[in-house]
């Protein structure tokens, strides 16, 4: 079961932990960024850069489902609560 704040955090219920939606809205950007990049890359023949843009994509695409995971378990404990982008 993933819990919404790792153990022995010092966030609390009131307090998170991390700011889940913020962190979204980041890597968001970073996938949609890195995406558009490596694209380029190719395109200009420069397929070193575009692997290591591609990589990035992948890295943010992981820590989306990281994140969704996590808000998913927020969800069920505090059920009914809406949460702000900045936490």
């Amino acid at each position: 079961m993933t819990r919404s704040q790792p153990r022995r955090a010092r966030g609390t219920v009131g307090h998170a932990y991390s700011a889940l939606n913020t962190r979204a809205v980041l890597a968001l950007f970073g996938l949609v960024s890195m995406t558009v990049f490596a694209v380029l890359a190719f395109r200009a023949d420069v397929a070193w850069l575009g692997m290591v843009c591609a990589l990035l994509a992948a890295v943010a695409v992981v820590d989306l489902v990281i994140i969704q995971r996590r808000r998913a378990a927020r969800h069920r404990e505090e059920p009914g609560v809406r949460h702000s982008l900045f936490e």
